[in-house]
């Protein structure tokens, strides 16, 4: 996403171990576990944006939901590894968000796994999709986190 004054938005980082119980019975991170770590780092990347997820749902009757998602595995995390983990908005549609995620692993900065997320708006209690309040759209646009 580009901001306002044509610079590319940067990415939001959230910071993690691997921990035993994150790993399989050889220390390395089972594939379906990088979905936590993504999902973790992008409910962090809406908490700093004053747009917690409990929060969204108690005031503005929405939550969002991943819709897509696609990842590619570039290299195993392992016990103990310290991650970051990446979340950056590519485009905000009218009912939904697609982000562009990275795994990496601190210290040799190998990136394990690359992901792309389209998360979709729904009403909270009919789960029917909808638009993503303006409020919160601005919000949105307006993060550029370092």
């Amino acid at each position: 996403m580009v901001d306002v004054t044509g610079h590319a938005q940067r990415a939001f980082r959230w910071r993690t171990r691997v921990y035993w119980e994150d790993t399989d019975a050889g220390g390395v991170v089972y594939h379906a576990g990088y979905l936590r770590f993504l999902e973790r780092a992008r409910s962090e990347w809406m908490r700093a944006a004053a747009i917690g997820q409990d929060a969204l749902r108690q005031s503005h009757g929405i939550v969002f939901v991943v819709r897509e998602l696609s990842i590619a595995y570039d290299k195993p995390a392992r016990l103990d590894d310290e991650l970051d983990s990446t979340v950056r908005v590519e485009r905000l549609r009218a009912a939904s968000i697609d982000f562009a995620q990275v795994i990496t692993r601190v210290g040799d900065c190998a990136t394990l796994a690359r992901a792309t997320v389209r998360v979709a708006c729904i009403d909270a209690g009919s789960f029917a999709p909808c638009r993503i309040p303006q409020d919160i759209a601005a919000l949105i646009e307006g993060n550029n986190f370092k």
